[in-house]
């Protein structure tokens, strides 16, 4: 596929974790690739570099920068920012004259008890838990609805498992169930908006979880293993390249919740 027809891809959060998996798996299939980060800068350069390879690309006589720029980038933007998303969609297709699917993968969320509401009365974590898993993905829609419309493009959601299983932290669990609704509302005409909602995961946020709590979570799995960020990007592919699905939210949890 010639480099200037190759469809374009936007993930967002995706230097790490699912969106990094999304990123490599976009790439070995032949998109031009966005990768939008927060702040960590070396961590997003450093998966570029891997894209060339991944992709199979071979550079011949041009220089190695210049190919990876005809398809890879990756940009900073603050996903806590209306203003931020919109320059975000602006840039990417400034860049590459289209867009095609949106990952939008960004999302906040902060460990608390499920027992007290006095442990769970911060009204500056709900104004951020609902700004980042909910609205972040309203204004990135509505940044990007014009070009997915030229393209009849997706857009497809990170919810969580938390969204419609009583797991996880509070925050997550309110905010990612109004994001699966937003989600299956949305969808369009010329759009197909949907959403996965993973069970655990093992990515930076696994961090926080002992060994033991971990085990108790795989056990308690009908398939008795862990979901992989590469089984979610897998999902994300599908629902990118299906031209007959939307409204759809796909559970990813290796039937934790049977």
């Amino acid at each position: 596929m010639e480099e200037s027809t190759a469809p374009v891809i936007l993930v967002t959060a995706g230097s790490a974790g699912l969106g990094a998996a999304a990123v490599r798996l976009f790439a070995k299939h032949g998109y031009r690739v966005v990768v939008n980060y927060s702040s960590n800068a070396e961590r997003a350069t450093k998966l570029l570099n891997e894209l060339l390879t991944l992709s199979g690309i071979t550079p011949n006589d041009e220089d190695e920068d210049l190919a990876l720029s005809r398809r890879f980038v990756a940009i900073r933007a603050d996903l806590g920012s209306r203003d931020e998303i919109a320059r975000l969609v602006r840039e990417t297709v400034k860049r590459f004259g289209r867009l095609d699917i949106v990952f939008s993968n960004g999302g906040w969320t902060r460990a608390r008890g499920m027992v007290s509401i006095d442990d769970n009365c911060f009204e500056d974590e709900w104004d951020r838990a609902f700004n980042m898993n909910v609205k972040a993905h309203l204004w990135l829609m509505q940044a990007a609805r014009a070009h997915l419309d030229e393209t009849e493009g997706a857009f497809v959601t990170t919810a969580s498992l938390a969204g419609v299983n009583h797991s996880g932290s509070s925050l997550v669990r309110d905010s990612e169930r109004a994001l699966e609704i937003w989600s299956n509302t949305m969808a369009a005409p010329k759009i197909r908006v949907n959403s996965v909602s993973p069970g655990l995961l093992l990515t930076e946020w696994a961090e926080k979880f002992t060994d033991e709590q971990k085990e108790a979570h795989l056990q308690k799995t009908k398939l008795k293993r862990i979901v992989t960020v590469e089984d979610v990007a897998e999902q994300v592919l599908t629902f990118a390249k299906s031209r007959s699905m939307t409204g759809v939210n796909v559970l990813m949890d290796a039937g934790f919740v049977l």
